[in-house]
């Protein structure tokens, strides 16, 4: 099935990111400060797009349950984006002024860049096969995470947000949904479907590092990039 294929494909990456240095640090409660701002920035962007693609794909999908699906995930991602501002922006009091000026970063921008390509060169059965990494990947996170839990209480916060049964529930759906896609799609689309998927998951794991690193543009090669 496909979440099977798919996963094994991308198992560097997948595996990769429960060791990565910044999800290490994000339990045990070393993670700096300022690696957090920077990737909770990021993470804004990253959603703020990821809220669109998921109703511009439910425009050109025919299938009603994965619209549904589609259209509810817009709107519980609103409603995550809304409550990330209002809980760790204003705690770290992270400004519409320091939004605004910070650049966004190579791989945010890529992974975006990336989904979106699929509403373009992809097929709508890609499309949806490349958002899938971001919530099955954090929800599999926050469910190891939360074992041990973090000593850093604003991490601990950021864990308990994906570990919940209803995450748990969600990814189940969505995963459900993308393994009947696959069976009832040829070969050529299950191929941009497994491609999509693998190419999401790298760009998870890049993320942390981006994030860990506090990624740039190298000089001269862009100007910075509009946070919309």
């Amino acid at each position: 099935m496909f979440t099977n294929i798919a996963r094994e494909k991308s198992a560097p990456y997948w595996e990769g990111s429960f060791t990565h240095p910044f999800v290490a640090g994000l339990q045990e409660g070393t993670l700096s400060d300022e690696a957090f701002r920077y990737y909770l920035i990021q993470d804004g962007y990253y959603l703020e797009h990821f809220s669109k693609l998921h109703r511009l794909i439910a425009e050109q999908v025919e299938d009603e349950e994965v619209k549904e699906m589609l259209l509810t995930g817009a709107d519980h991602l609103k409603e995550g984006e809304m409550s990330i501002r209002e809980d760790f922006f204003t705690e770290l009091g992270i400004t519409d002024e320091e939004v605004a000026s910070t650049e966004i970063a190579p791989t945010a921008y890529n992974y975006v860049s990336h989904m979106y390509r699929q509403l373009i060169d992809g097929t709508p059965n890609s499309a949806v096969a490349g958002l899938l990494p971001c919530a099955w990947l954090y929800q599999e996170i926050g469910t190891e995470l939360i074992k041990t839990g973090s000593p850093h209480q604003l991490y601990q916060r950021w864990i308990e947000t994906y570990s919940g049964e209803e995450s748990k529930e969600e990814v189940a759906h969505q995963c459900a949904l993308l393994n009947r896609l696959y069976e009832e799609s040829d070969k050529e689309e299950q191929e941009k479907m497994i491609e999509a998927f693998y190419v999401s998951a790298q760009m998870e794991y890049l993320f942390w590092e981006m994030a860990y690193t506090h990624q740039k543009w190298p000089e001269g090669e862009k100007d910075a990039v509009s946070n919309y």
